[in-house]
């Protein structure tokens, strides 16, 4: 079964109930601005639940160090992926995290517009260039038939397919670049409301997908962003797929990511 993907893959929360939404569509990100705390260093943690194979859930996440500065009238954002941690056997963790081993380590500096609307990642040929050499020294260390693998998948990858391995995440972290926050309102069949907090403001949304693997059960997904109006960050982001039981008795929990978002003190 293949489920919802990304640079980390998979999630899903429910949240408590919300405040009623305003009548009619409103930008979710309206009146967000986008003034990320500069010099700060600070932690960011995907974590991803995947059903296996006995049944389980297995949890792999992925943590990173980012620290904002800024550049003229906008921002850089340097980021390193400091390690994939894991509760599953290492075989299964090195199979669900192929193809973002070699970026682990690796600097990545992304160049992101005043208003947040636009993040860049500087010199993509370059980091994939050192990763494709971490690779080969993998090969150099024995081994071979996983460095082989793990090159052939790199090299059929479409530029796009690269830039969004390297850049989902950071993406999702921005409230104005994260195309899949929703407006109010009802919207292609699923449901979204909004609680405006203090600084905090809550979208959260409901949507029903096709039936999945052929079970003729419907796929149930609950959607949940938590957004800093100050500074324009998703401090946290639930996603959470569930299987439907014949009749709508009961649901079963398929995958799962949470985004979360620290300031080290």
């Amino acid at each position: 079964m293949k489920l919802l993907g990304g640079l980390g893959s998979v999630l899903l929360l429910v949240a408590q109930p919300l405040a009623a939404h305003s009548e009619g569509p409103v930008s979710a990100t309206a009146l967000v601005q986008f003034a990320p705390p500069v010099d700060r260093p600070m932690t960011y943690r995907v974590t991803t639940r995947r059903i296996g194979r006995d049944g389980s859930l297995i949890n792999f996440s992925l943590v990173y160090a980012l620290q904002w500065r800024r550049i003229g009238r906008g921002y850089q954002l340097d980021a390193v992926l400091q390690r994939i941690d894991s509760d599953a056997p290492p075989a299964v963790t090195r199979a669900l995290t192929l193809m973002l081993q070699p970026l682990v380590a690796e600097p990545l500096v992304y160049l992101v517009a005043p208003d947040g609307s636009r993040i860049d990642l500087v010199d993509p040929e370059g980091l994939w260039e050192r990763a494709i050499g971490r690779i080969e020294a993998m090969g150099a260390k024995g081994r071979r038939a996983e460095a082989k693998q793990l090159a052939q998948l790199i090299a059929a990858l479409p530029a796009a397919e690269r830039d969004r391995l390297a850049t989902a995440d950071v993406r999702a972290l921005v409230a104005s670049a994260n195309g899949a926050i929703p407006v109010a309102g009802p919207t292609d069949g699923a449901s979204v409301s909004v609680q405006h907090g203090e600084t905090m403001r809550t979208i959260a949304k409901v949507e029903r997908a096709a039936a999945v693997g052929g079970s003729g059960q419907p796929l149930e997904i609950d959607h949940l962003w938590t957004i800093d109006t100050a500074t324009g960050l998703v401090m946290q982001e639930r996603r959470q797929s569930w299987i439907v039981d014949a009749g709508g008795a009961g649901r079963t929990l398929v995958e799962e990511r949470v985004r979360a978002l620290e300031v080290v003190p």
